[in-house]
């Protein structure tokens, strides 16, 4: 079945701590994976972050809110246990337990006039993310989906725009981002020994270090039909001509199927580079993109009170 969201976790945890045990949050997931049953790979599912799994983060999150509306307590750092008001409202056999369920208590409306849980609610209602789905996110999954949905949305229109611009200037642009993963050196090292070819695309070799203990050889193409093998064999056969046994083939539209797995079964190493890959490391590098603005997600650090 699908991961529960940390609003569908809510009333079974509380469920789960009824017996008045203290848990720890890695107990209270093993609980929830088991309550839903979860299958081996579904529990394993990582946040788009790499950060935790999404059922820990999610039965962590239902914990926070059940905490903020007094129906759990920490009576030690990192254990949970179900206090009398979560006892009582157990006793009321609800159906479920949201966020407008617990809003009935003070301290959640507390909670959540401090911290503004109903405007970035709102927020996200305005933004192009699907608005059922991360309405039901806790705050950091919905941060990170709003994220990704709009580095999609802008690589998808970096792409448009690269396609439309002047070989000499997509010549400079593969420069930059070479320059800015650290290969040939200085821009105008680099520029020296890119840019032979006046077809749209561009030949040449670039070192791989400041250096120069070893070089690239790079092509890239400025195309909207997918790259075959034949010009992939082309590429390598370049790559033999000038003694070379590393090669970056970029191109803005796609490589088939058959061309990529010709660059793996051949003694040199060739990169292949679609059109996605490339602005996707264009956006990762900084380059025709612009930050414009940046936020910093913390969380509570327990070293720091280790000895509390």
């Amino acid at each position: 079945m699908p991961i529960p969201t940390h609003i569908d976790a809510m009333l079974p945890v509380l469920q789960a701590l009824a017996d008045g045990k203290a848990r720890q949050r890695l107990a209270m997931t093993e609980l929830m994976a088991d309550h839903f049953q979860l299958s081996a790979a579904e529990r394993e599912v990582l946040l788009p972050s790499g950060r935790a799994t999404v059922i820990r983060s999610r039965v962590g999150w239902a914990l926070t809110y059940l905490k903020q509306a007094a129906l759990v307590d920490s009576p030690r750092r990192g254990l949970y246990a179900i206090t009398n008001r979560g006892t009582q409202v157990l006793a009321q056999k609800p159906s479920r337990i949201d966020s407008d369920f617990l809003a009935q208590f003070e301290d959640f409306r507390n909670f959540r006039s401090r911290s503004r849980v109903e405007a970035i609610d709102e927020t996200i209602a305005d933004s192009t993310v699907h608005v059922s789905a991360t309405l039901s996110l806790p705050p950091d999954e919905a941060l990170e989906e709003a994220y990704g949905r709009l580095r999609t949305e802008i690589e998808a229109e970096l792409l448009s725009t690269v396609k439309q611009v002047q070989p000499a200037f997509f010549e400079q642009l593969v420069i930059d981002l070479l320059v800015r993963m650290g290969y040939g050196g200085s821009r105008e090292e680099a520029a020296r020994a890119v840019g032979r070819s006046g077809d749209g695309g561009i030949d040449g070799v670039i070192d791989e270090d400041r250096l120069g203990l070893d070089v690239i050889y790079v092509q890239a193409k400025r195309w909207e039909s997918s790259v075959g093998r034949p010009e992939i064999q082309k590429f390598a056969g370049a790559l033999q001509g000038q003694r070379a046994k590393k090669g970056v083939f970029i191109t803005t539209s796609t490589f088939t199927r058959e061309a990529e797995e010709y660059a793996q079964k051949i003694d040199s190493r060739i990169v292949l580079i679609d059109g996605g890959r490339l602005v996707g490391l264009m956006f990762e590098f900084d380059i025709g993109v612009s930050p414009k603005g940046s936020y910093t997600v913390k969380s509570i650090d327990g070293d720091y009170f280790e000895d509390s």
